[in-house]
């Protein structure tokens, strides 16, 4: 599978934008040819079919109609609780095993060769006692060609979270990409937030 290619959409906290990204990139890589495919590990806030997961695998197999995978197959882990994983997986008294994630990612590799895997919350987010999302970014990138891909918002005090984000993700060596996903303080961002990032970074995304 060294020509398939992961890109895992994750933020710097919960409702920055992952699942617009993810329709953003899935529409991009289909637009360039790619077949693509999207992926969930865990959602919760489920209360009859996964929100987002519903949502982007249609529009997945509206891009690629050979990508049949069933909702439990890309959104293998649903919990009620619109908490945590490690909170909602603990209220339902079941172990997220990361071995059945990479599975279920092998799985869909065989009907796509781009695929969008979306992430929870943010990089700190706990799935097991002492196991974040950012170490389900490292075992994926361990055993897929991986690209990581940060959605920063741009309310006031996003500064700090995006810095914090991305070191995070740079002491762990872990290479990625990061874009601005303008859609809070629209009519501020220019004058409280971008002088900023103007003389700090050599290159700016927006989404």
């Amino acid at each position: 599978m060294n020509n398939k290619q992961i890109y895992f959409i994750t933020a710097t906290n919960t409702d920055v934008g992952k699942s617009y990204a993810s329709e953003v990139f899935l529409k991009k890589l289909a637009k360039n040819g790619k077949k693509v495919g999207y992926l969930k590990p865990i959602e919760t806030g489920v209360v009859d079919n996964p929100l987002d997961g519903t949502k982007l695998l249609t529009i997945t197999k509206e891009l690629n109609p050979d990508f049949k995978l069933t909702m439990k197959d890309t959104v293998p882990y649903q919990f009620k609780l619109p908490a945590a994983p490690f909170v909602s997986a603990k209220v339902e008294n079941v172990n997220i095993d990361i071995n059945h994630i990479i599975s279920k990612i092998h799985n869909a590799l065989k009907y796509c060769d781009s695929l969008v895997v979306e992430g929870a919350g943010g990089l700190f987010v706990p799935i097991k006692k002492e196991y974040f999302i950012i170490n389900l970014i490292e075992d994926i990138s361990k055993e897929f060609n991986t690209k990581t891909i940060l959605i920063v918002p741009s309310n006031l005090g996003s500064i700090n979270d995006t810095l914090l984000s991305q070191n995070a993700l740079e002491n762990r060596k872990i290479v990625y990409d990061w874009y601005i996903n303008l859609y809070k303080d629209k009519e501020c961002f220019e004058d409280v937030t971008m002088p900023f990032y103007k003389e700090y970074f050599k290159k700016i995304n927006f989404l």
